[in-house]
């Protein structure tokens, strides 16, 4: 599918965050690459962007941008820019000949609304606009938004001064070459240049069909407060992980949350982090087989720590796009071996402490359990996945097991913290062995 984007204004309420609007950096990554990237994963595979205010600047960074996404990105340029939006749009008319995607580089949006969009079957006389219903959408600035009067699934009125309406225009349109038709009929009959003079022409025809995005996520990001409300709202959908256990959801993940958000603004990448949280525990393990203490809380401690940053690789990755197979997959290597060297170097410390061989066998089963916990995860989390979206039950793991040797640590209970570990992790592992067997 084509795709055209609107990213030719010069944007003056962010000038704060940057001077080129489209280019200025939400969470790591410019608000137009957000975009780009959300329309490709909603099956978008060729780009036409429509430029103005630093032409140069932008089609720079889209040249650079075709090679690191691999589709085909088409600037062009419109000397008009300063003029409404229709003009912008007007200017891809003769690339566009078939239905065709059309988005504003400054709104945001989760790809699942385009996806449903795009299976609509679209008339070559319509277009089909994403339509928010919820007017209470603390999200938008009431003050600025296109405003929609629709009824029956039918576009009756569009304009940001309406005061009878029932929905929001999101800015995200299925649109067929009758857009152009209707925007040169808007600008001749009614010296009007604006997108929203082309939807009245074609509402007026009954050829103006509403989507409604289902309280999917949308934003559009046109000033501080707008960038503030875009910034938490994407924070937001990194915590609503259901693999989470109780530990990751209420401590661990609100605190990698707010390191994530500082860590995008640095050229550091996920497996990096990975490899930062593994060391901490590698450090964390060798205070542990010291004795005293001293050392015992700043191990305790430090592996807690190592569990936090250890959620940060995966937010990284997805607020910057660079998630891999080969990311996640090292992340669950180095989780394994930071795990061994934690209860060894716990269950070192304590057998230096009382020099009992049954430490040996406890020390052994903490880790075995703790292994044989993680290989049953995959498995287990897909038999149950519907159980643990609705947060029933609790989900044994990494998160409930560092925070044992974390409190162990803090208590100074070393020993008392191998024998609930390799209980709870054994016990964990043979449940989940039962139920996968009644699964079968």
């Amino acid at each position: 599918m084509k795709c055209l984007i609107i990213a030719a204004g010069k944007g003056s309420r962010l000038r704060r965050q940057g001077d080129v609007k489209p280019l200025i950096p939400i969470l790591g990554l410019p608000l137009i690459e957000r975009v780009i990237r959300s329309a490709m994963e909603a099956g978008a595979d060729e780009f036409f962007v429509v430029t103005g205010y630093q032409e140069e600047r932008l089609r720079s960074f889209l040249s650079g941008l075709t090679g690191s996404l691999g589709c085909r990105i088409t600037p062009i340029f419109n000397r008009d820019w300063v003029k409404e939006n229709g003009l912008s749009v007007l200017k891809a008319k003769e690339y566009l000949q078939k239905p065709f995607l059309l988005l504003m580089s400054d709104h945001l949006f989760d790809p699942a609304i385009v996806r449903n969009m795009a299976k609509l079957e679209l008339p070559e006389d319509k277009i089909v606009l994403g339509v928010d219903g919820d007017t209470c959408n603390s999200s938008v600035d009431i003050e600025d938004v296109t405003r929609l009067r629709t009824q029956n699934g039918k576009i009756l009125d569009i304009g940001k001064d309406l005061t009878d309406f029932n929905g929001f225009d999101t800015g995200i349109f299925l649109c067929s070459p009758a857009i152009f038709s209707a925007l040169e009929q808007s600008t001749k009959d009614n010296g009007d240049t604006t997108l929203s003079g082309a939807v009245r022409i074609l509402a007026a025809e009954g050829k103006a069909e509403a989507f409604e995005i289902g309280g999917r996520f949308w934003i559009d990001v046109d000033d501080p407060a707008a960038f503030r409300r875009a910034e938490d709202a994407i924070l937001a959908r990194l915590k609503d992980k259901p693999n989470d256990g109780p530990v990751s959801r209420h401590l661990n993940r609100p605190l990698s949350v707010k390191i994530s958000r500082r860590l995008v603004n640095y050229p550091v990448t996920p497996n990096q982090i990975s490899l930062s949280s593994f060391f901490c525990s590698v450090l964390a393990a060798g205070l542990f087989a010291l004795s005293g203490y001293f050392a015992l809380l700043v191990a305790g401690f430090l592996a807690q720590f190592a569990s936090v940053i250890d959620g940060c690789d995966g937010e990284v990755a997805r607020l910057t796009c660079q998630s891999s197979d080969y990311g996640g997959w090292l992340d669950a290597v180095l989780d394994r071996y930071a795990d061994a060297f934690l209860l060894f170097g716990l269950m070192w410390h304590v057998y230096a402490d009382k020099n009992d061989s049954l430490i040996l066998l406890i020390g052994f089963l903490a880790i075995i359990g703790s292994f044989m916990l993680s290989y049953t995860a995959d498995k287990h989390d897909s038999l149950m996945r519907n159980r643990i979206n609705r947060g029933r039950g609790l989900r044994m793991g990494r998160d409930i097991r560092v925070f044992l040797i974390f409190l162990g640590a803090v208590f100074n209970q070393a020993y008392l913290t191998l024998v609930v570990i390799a209980a709870v992790m054994n016990i964990a592992t043979v449940h989940r062995l039962i139920i996968c067997r009644s699964h079968e």
